[in-house]
Formats: C-alpha cells, structure tokens, sequence
C-alpha cells in the first residue's frame, strides 16, 4: 500500500502481494537479447534499421528490471507472447542493462522497487496527481522514461485497454484524456526524457564487480536488529552466489544461503534463504560498487521486511552502524557495532566512556557505554579504531516525544479459508528530545532514534468505537506486529459485516519514571485482488 499526499490532497491506494520475483538463475544463453526480440517480437513491432534504436516502441523507453519485467507479463497476458523462462530472463537482462535507468534517476522512487509497505508520497507533481494516481503511486511514472511520442502512445493505450478510465473517481470532473494526451504526456516528455545526461555518463562508467565480504545490518520485524557478513562469489557475468552469517540483537545466530542478479550495473536483485525462510533483497549498489543499501523482506510476505545497510569489507576495517542509537545522561547503555574486522578502541567523545566489550565476532562489537549525568547533550561521531560513523549516537536528557513509523497505515483481513492471506502492518517508536530551545516538536528537536515500545490499539474515532472496531478487526503483538482479522461475513457485527476497522495504534516508551506515548493512524480494510510488480 501506497498513501500519496500532495499539499492538502491524501489518497491511499493499493499496494499488491507478491508477484513472481525477477529470475535469479544464470543468464547464460546461446540466445541474445536482440535475437530475442526478432524471433519473438516483430509480429506487432519491427525493425527501424537505426542501430541506436533498433526496435519501434521497445527502443523508445527506458525502465528498470521490475518495469521491463511488467512490460513482458503484459505481452504475455494480453499479447499472446510465449517465452521460454531461460529466454525471458535473458530478455530482462539485456533490456535492463541496455535501457535502464541511471542509479540518480531512481534514487528518490525507490521504494516502490523495495516494495515499502505504507510509504506516503510527498510533492507529487500536479499534472501527475491528476491523472496518474487515480489508479498507481506517482513512482511507476517516474520510473520510467519515454520520447513524449511514446508517453502520449502511453495515454492511448490507457484509453484502449481502460476505454471508461474517464469516469473513474477523480477523473469525472475534467476532461481528463485530453489532459492527459495535450498537457500530462508533454510535461512527462520534458521532465522524464528519453535521453538523460545521467543515463549517458551512467552508460559510459566502468561497473564495479559486487563479490567479495561485505558488512552487512538490517532490520526484520518479527526478529529485530542483525548484523552479518555476507560473501558474494562470482557465479556468472552479473550473477553471485551469496553466504549470510551473524546475529541478531539477542545474540541469537543468524545464517543463509541464495543467489543474486546484478542488473543495469547496481541493482542488485537477491533470493536468500535464512534460517529456513525464502527472502527477497532489493537493494541499490553505490556507483563505486563500496556500498548497498534496500530492503529484505519475506517472499511472500513483504510487510515483513526492515531496512538493510552493506559495506564492502575485504580486508580494511569497516564500520556500518550502531544500535541503539542514543544513550541517556547519567545511564549506561550495551551498543552493538556493525562492521568487519573492526578494533576494540571504541570512543564516543568526552563524557561518554566505555565501560566494558561484551563481546567482538566477525560481523559485530558489542560494548558497554556509560554516559556522565552533565555530558553534553546531542550527536555524537563514534569511532572504532580508525575508522568513524559521524552523528551516530544521540546523547539525550528525556524523551520529550514519541513518533510512531509509518504514521499512516493499511492492513488487510484475509485468511480463514480464502486464498487471499492476511496483510499485517508493523511498526517502531521513533524518540525525539527536546532539544535546546526546550520545547518539542520543534525544528531542534534530537532524534533519538528507534526505541523500545510496548504496543496497543484504540478505536481511532467515535464510529470506529461505536462499531466495536477494536474487538473485531485485529490485534498487535509486542513486537509491534498488527495482525487483522478474518475475511468474510461476521455474524457477530452489526448487518453481519466483515472485520474491517479504523484504529489508532500506540506506541508508548518508557523513560525512567515517565512514559511517552505517540499514535498512528491503522486502516484495517478488505483483500487486495490486484497484484502488481510495481504499483
């Protein structure tokens, strides 16, 4: 699920379950990309004898591998295309490599490729809301990029696929494919070209190979914080065979197993098994090929997913993060350092001294860290030997507020019989203090940054408690893990609907004697029946 606010216009849309993941087996063939597209392809397209551009419509677009991998499911659906796996995974590659997208054209939309569960989208250009995010986030449009011929094709194909896409809710009050055909499809030419500065200096820039040993911390939501090392071993040209090993924050271990596809030179498109369960890693590559960074989640079943951070580590010492990230004045606090081959020098600057290391492995350091009742209050650079992670450590005097992540939120019942399986939501409290001028909520405010929170549910509005929301559409764990409801007809509720619900989840953090509570926003809501690689 996707929310997109706009100034004052909100609207949240749907966001679909898993679909195929892209082919992760080896790309080598005896078959090119473009002999592909000439045994399979040219019955509606044909060849323009331009070598830069070959194809008609194909050479015209640019996408990254989800967007081609869309386009393919679409020949097969509605087109009649039949590819053998082998071939299409072949086909992807080429496309994606010769008519992608530059790592700087798909930094700000990335999750929508990492399939971020409840993200909101800010500053969504105008011309864009109001025609495009009617039906998909204002991401898949800037993740592409087309000739404005070839965007104002886009439009006539809506037209034709979705003849009554006039009339939808939001498009009823303008004339909305002229819009779309006259003013939209022109501006998306301008601002999402064909041919980029970005996408030539990206074309012409040696590609780093990604094996090696990388440091790695992430996040999964049901386990908690990890840090691990994770060897990559060239299997084929782009493809790595990958070994996961560390711990999670309560020292219990943490190993795996998969195997991974590089295309467009950076985006990295990883299937791993961990203890036990398939996952899926979408992340993005550095153009220096030293760092990664995306998202891991489980196959299927991406809301449960965290964030994950890597940094090349062969050899030299490398340091990724820290967490907790915050020590209170006066309190001693246990830090765990994610890194390689790290010393056990470990400093935060004056008034905060380290009291003891725990323990030291290959993936992590852990110490104990006590901060003066007077040390100064706010970041801190730490440093581990020689090498430093500046603002990584806030030291803080109270918990002035709270934040609940995601503030906004969809949740799906399902299950009970069904083939449609429940869609959860998880959350994390986010501590701010106050900072110097005293007041919080203010621009100065500290980020402490996630805390530890215990979790509840209460009806988010008078209907929603007068609907008895809270007993019927879902419960929250202590890991902040929401789980709604059953599908189907509950004879229990009024007219015998079903167990949908408006909620607010809260999230309160203990601070010494004090407790600070924040609170987001839950929609509980029926099954997504579309399913789409990109939203």
């Amino acid at each position: 699920m996707i929310v997109l606010k706009n100034h004052s216009m909100k609207r949240v849309i749907r966001f679909g379950g898993a679909v195929a993941f892209l082919g992760l087996a080896s790309t080598a063939s005896a078959i090119d990309g473009p002999q592909i597209i000439k045994e399979n392809c040219l019955l509606c397209h044909s060849e323009t004898g331009n070598a830069e551009a070959p194809f008609s419509r194909i050479s015209q677009q640019r996408k990254t591998p989800e967007g081609w991998q869309t386009t393919i499911n679409r020949m097969k659906s509605q087109r009649g295309l039949s590819l053998k796996p082998e071939h299409e995974r072949v086909l992807i590659k080429y496309l994606a490599d010769h008519q992608g997208l530059a790592p700087a054209e798909t930094a700000d939309l990335r999750y929508v490729l990492e399939r971020q569960p409840n993200v909101v989208e800010q500053n969504v250009p105008e011309h864009v809301a109001g025609t495009c995010t009617g039906c998909h986030s204002s991401a898949r449009s800037g993740l592409q990029r087309r000739t404005t011929d070839e965007w104002q094709k886009l439009i006539h194909f809506h037209m034709g696929q979705v003849p009554t896409i006039e009339y939808l809710a939001g498009h009823r009050d303008r004339p909305w494919f002229q819009i779309a055909l006259n003013e939209t499809a022109v501006k998306m030419g301008e601002g999402y070209p064909l041919q980029t500065q970005a996408w030539s200096d990206w074309k012409a820039k040696p590609k780093a190979a990604l094996n090696g040993q990388w440091a790695v911390s992430g996040f999964v939501p049901d386990k908690g914080e990890f840090t691990a090392v994770m060897s990559v071993m060239p299997n084929q040209k782009d493809n790595y065979i990958t070994l996961i090993n560390g711990h999670y924050a309560d020292g219990s271990k943490l190993t795996g197993s998969g195997s991974a596809t590089v295309f467009t030179g950076y985006e990295w498109r990883g299937a791993i098994v961990i203890d036990g369960r398939k996952m899926r890693q979408v992340f993005a590559a550095s153009e220096d090929g030293k760092q990664m960074a995306g998202r891991m989640y489980l196959k299927n079943d991406e809301v449960m997913g965290g964030r994950v951070l890597a940094e090349k580590a062969d050899k030299a010492a490398t340091l990724v993060s820290v967490t907790p990230s915050s020590i209170k004045q006066g309190a001693s606090q246990t830090l765990i350092i994610a890194g390689a081959n790290l010393s056990n020098k470990v400093s935060l600057g004056n008034g905060v001294k380290v009291e003891k290391v725990i323990s030291q492995s290959a993936d992590r350091l852990v110490v104990q860290v006590k901060a003066d009742a007077k040390a100064a209050i706010g970041q801190r650079t730490l440093s581990v030997g020689k090498q430093t992670l500046e603002n990584a450590v806030a030291v803080y005097d109270q918990v002035a507020r709270v934040e609940i992540t995601p503030t906004e939120s969809i949740a799906r019942i399902g299950g009970n019989g069904g083939p449609i399986p429940k869609r959860k939501s998880t959350y994390r409290a986010v501590g701010y203090a106050a900072g110097a001028d005293g007041k919080p909520g203010t621009e100065d405010d500290l980020s402490l940054g996630y805390l530890p929170a215990t979790w509840s549910l209460k009806a988010f509005d008078e209907v929603a408690e007068h609907d008895n929301d809270l007993k019927y559409a879902g419960s929250i764990d202590a890991k902040g893990i929401f789980t709604p409801g059953d599908a189907g007809l509950n004879p229990e509720r009024k007219m015998s609907t079903n167990n949908v619900g408006n909620l607010a989840v809260v999230g309160t953090v203990k601070d010494g004697a004090n407790s600070v509570s924040g609170e987001a926003h839950l929609l509980v809501t029926v099954q997504d029946f579309v399913k789409e690689l990109i939203q």
